[in-house]
C-alpha cells in the first residue's frame, strides 16, 4: 500500500490539533516546549531569523557533512579516542587479543562483543568526578561471521567458538581514568573490573520471584537464576547502579515448546522452534523442549551494582517482562522513583514504573530495593495530544482470572498480553526513553515501523510504512511524573529533508536530517543528542545529531559524528561536566564477513577484523561538548 500523502485529511487534522495545543501552551508561558509545526511544508516554522542557527544557540559546533565510508569521523575541533575494543584485556593478567586463537577463558577476561549501552559512574562513589569512574557497557549479541576466520555460520560453530560466543555477551565493568594528556585509560589492576555473562549467578526479585512458572532445571525455587544476554540499552540510577535491558532474547532459544504450557506467552514474545544460534545445540538450557521454563528468566531489567564487584545482579520483575530497550530513572518531586522503558518491537508499547517507597539521598542501602515494589503502567495516546497511563495491576479491569491471570506475577510475566487487554497504543518501535534534566519532559525514540498501514496511523505514529521514525515528547502536568495523564507532542518526524511526512525546523541544513532515532542523551543544558540505527538504508552513515528542544532552534538538528560503514551508534553518555562524550560503535562492517570486511576499523590491520569499540569524544583545548 502506498504511503499516506502529507496532505491527507487525517494527517492534517492531527497537525491542526497540535497547532491548537501549542498555541494554548504559549499562552501559559510554555512556548519553549511547544514549537509550531508548519502544516504542509515538512519543516517546523522558522523563528523569523535568517537561515541557519540563531546567535543564541548553545550548539555552535561546525556541522559534519553526510557521508558513508570506512572511518569514524567527528565534527571539526573535536578529538575521538578509541577507549576499548572487543577483545581488549580488562585485567592485568588477561591475554592480548588474538583473533586467530580465541578461547572461552580468554574472552571471559576480555572486553565483550557488540558494545551497546554505556553507563559512567564517578569514583569515588558519590562524587561528581568527570575524570575518574567506572564504565559499564552492554554486549548485546554476536556476529559470528565477523568474529572468526572463515566467517562461519551461526549454526556451524565449533564447540569452543560457541563458548567464546556466549562469553562475549553480557556486560563489562572497568575502571577508567583521564590523564593530564587528555587521554583516557583503562585501569587494568582495578578491583572493580568485572565481566558479567550469560552464566553469572543472579536473583529474581519482586512479585514474580518464586512463581511456579519460573521453576526450571536450574532454578528449583524460581528465585535464583543465571546470566543476562540480549542486553540493549539501559540506565544509571541516582544511587549509582546500572539498569540493563534484556531485549531480543527470543533469538537465543529454539526447540518445540508446544507442550510447555507457555505457548501463548512464547508466541507473543516471538519464540520459534527453529534455532538461530548454536547455544541450544551446546547446552539444553536454551532448548525449550528440554528446559521449557528457561525463556521466562529473560526479558527483564537487571540492576547491577558496579561499586561492588561481588554483588549478585537482580532481575527486577516489577518492571515487567518484554523486550526492554532500556530503563531510565527519574526522581519525582514527591521522592518516588519513576522509570521509563520502551518495548522495542513494531506495534509494542511504552511503559512507566512508579515506586512505592521514596528515594533517600543519604541511604543508599534503602535505595537498592526501590525497584522491588511499585506499579507498572502502559501508555495509551489520543490524537488530541493527551495520553493516559494505565496501571497493570492484577484484579483491576481485564487483568483477572477470567483472562488467565492468577496473580501479579502472571501480569508481569505476560506484560504484553496485559497491555493488549488494557488498550495500550501500539507504537513504532519505542526504544530509548529519557527525561530532560532541565525541562523535566520525557523524550521517546521511535525508530521505525514498515508494517504500519494507513488504517493504523494515529497521532504519535502518523506515517504508514514508516521507515525513518520520529521523536515523541511527553509533558507531565506541573512536572508531576506520577500523574495519570500527560500531554504529548512530536518533536520531529525523521527522514530525508524534503521527503513527504518529515518534520524538522525550517532552517535545517542538507546534513541535518536523520533517520531511525534509537538511543539518546541530554547534556547539562538540556540539549538532546540523538543516536541512530538505520540511516545507512538512506545512503548515509549512522551517527549522532544534536538539537535544542526549546526556543527558536527547537528541532534544528545538526550532525555531530559518523560511524564507519555497517555500524550503528549506541550508548551516548556524558560525564557530569559534559566535557566527555562516550558512545558505542556496534557491528562495524556489518553485512560483510571476517575474511572480506567492508572496513577494518578501528585497527586497519590485515590481521584484524573490524572490532566494536567504545569511543570518547573531547573538545580540542577542553570545554563543553557541542560548544
Amino acid at each position: 500500500m502506498s504511503q499516506k500523502p502529507l496532505t491527507s485529511p487525517d494527517f492534517q487534522s492531527i497537525l491542526a490539533v497540535r497547532l491548537s495545543r501549542r498555541s494554548t501552551l504559549k499562552g501559559l508561558g510554555l512556548s519553549g516546549a511547544a514549537a509550531v509545526l508548519s502544516g504542509c511544508a515538512g519543516t517546523m516554522a522558522a523563528s523569523g531569523r535568517g537561515q541557519g542557527m540563531s546567535a543564541s544557540s548553545t550548539l555552535t559546533f561546525k556541522e559534519l557533512p553526510h557521508a558513508l565510508d570506512a572511518h569514524f569521523t567527528v565534527a571539526q575541533g573535536y578529538n575521538a579516542q578509541v577507549l576499548v575494543s572487543w577483545g581488549d584485556p580488562l585485567f592485568a593478567d588477561a591475554p592480548r587479543f588474538d583473533p586467530a586463537n580465541q578461547t572461552e577463558q580468554h574472552q571471559l577476561r576480555q572486553f565483550g562483543y557488540n558494545n551497546d549501552f554505556i553507563g559512567f559512574v564517578p569514583l569515588p562513589m558519590g562524587s561528581d568526578s568527570s575524570e575518574h569512574g567506572l564504565l559499564v557497557v552492554n554486549h548485546e549479541y554476536c556476529r559470528s561471521g565477523m568474529m572468526f576466520p572463515g566467517s562461519p555460520d551461526e549454526l556451524q560453530l565449533s564447540e569452543e567458538q560457541i563458548k567464546v560466543n556466549i562469553a562475549a555477551h553480557g556486560l563489562s565493568v572497568v575502571e577508567i581514568k583521564k590523564h593530564s594528556s587528555g587521554q583516557w585509560q583503562l585501569v587494568l589492576d582495578s578491583a572493580y573490573n568485572r565481566r558479567i555473562t550469560p552464566n553469572t549467578p543472579m536473583q529474581m526479585t519482586g512479585p514474580a520471584a518464586g512463581s511456579q512458572r519460573l521453576h526450571s532445571q536450574y532454578s528449583t525455587d524460581g528465585v535464583k537464576t543465571r546470566g543476562t544476554y540480549g542486553n540493549c540499552a539501559g540506565g544509571v540510577t541516582p544511587w549509582g547502579t546500572i539498569l540493563t535491558g534484556e531485549e531480543n532474547v527470543d533469538n537465543f532459544f529454539g526447540g518445540d515448546f508446544s507442550q510447555s504450557g507457555e505457548v501463548e506467552n512464547y508466541q507473543r514474545f516471538g519464540m520459534q522452534e527453529v534455532f538461530h544460534t548454536s547455544w541450544g545445540l551446546l547446552d539444553k538450557r536454551w532448548d525449550m523442549r528440554e528446559n521449557p521454563s528457561e525463556p521466562l528468566h529473560v526479558g527483564w531489567v537487571v540492576e547491577i551494582d558496579p561499586y561492588d564487584p561481588h554483588s549478585v545482579p537482580k532481575k527486577r520483575t516489577t518492571l515487567g517482562r518484554y523486550k526492554h530497550e532500556g530503563a531510565n530513572v527519574f526522581i519525582n518531586r514527591d521522592g518516588r522513583v519513576v522509570a521509563y522503558s520502551g518495548d522495542d518491537q513494531q506495534f509494542e508499547y511504552l511503559y512507566r514504573f512508579i515506586s512505592k517507597e521514596r528515594y533517600q539521598p543519604d541511604n543508599r542501602k534503602a535505595n537498592l530495593s526501590l525497584l522491588d515494589e511499585g506499579t507498572l503502567y502502559c501508555a495509551r495516546f489520543a490524537d488530541n495530544g493527551s495520553m493516559q497511563w494505565l496501571p497493570l495491576v492484577f484484579g483491576q479491569g481485564p487483568l483477572t482470572t477470567e483472562n488467565g491471570f492468577q496473580s501479579q506475577a502472571d501480569v508481569l510475566l505476560d506484560c504484553r498480553k496485559a497491555a493488549d487487554l488494557l488498550g495500550a497504543t501500539p507504537m513504532d518501535r519505542p526504544e530509548d526513553v529519557e527525561v530532560n534534566p532541565v525541562t523535566g519532559q520525557v523524550y521517546v525514540m521511535l525508530t521505525n515501523n514498515s508494517r504500519r498501514t494507513e488504517a493504523q496511523t494515529d497521532g504519535p505514529n502518523p506515517r504508514a510504512k514508516n521507515l525513518a521514525g520520529q521523536v515523541l515528547e511527553l509533558t507531565p502536568p506541573q512536572g508531576d511524573h506520577s500523574a495519570d495523564s500527560f500531554s504529548w507532542d512530536l518533536l520531529l518526524v525523521a527522514g530525508r529533508k524534503g521527503d513527504a511526512g518529515t518534520h524538522y525546523h525550517a532552517n535545517i541544513s542538507d546534513n541535518g536530517w536523520l533517520a531511525c532515532p534509537d538511543n539518546c542523551a541530554f547534556d547539562n543544558l538540556g540539549n538532546l543528542w540523538i543516536a541512530t540505527d538505520g540511516a545507512e538504508a538512506f545512503g548515509v552513515a549512522d551517527g549522532v545529531w544534536a538539537t535544542e528542544v526549546t526556543g527558536e532552534n527547537r528541532a534544528l538538528t545538526k550532525r555531530f559524528l559518523r560511524t564507519p560503514m555497517g555500524a550503528e551508534l549506541c550508548g551516548p553518555f556524558f560525564t557530569p561536566d559534559a566535557q566527555n562524550f562516550f558512545c558505542s560503535v556496534q557491528h562495524p562492517g556489518d553485512g560483510s564477513s571476517y575474511d572480506n570486511p567492508k572496513t577494518r576499523w578501528p585497527d586497519f590491520r590485515d590481521d584484524m577484523p573490524p572490532r566494536p569499540s567504545v569511543m570518547v569524544i573531547t573538545k580540542q583545548g577542553g570545554g563543553r561538548i557541542g560548544s
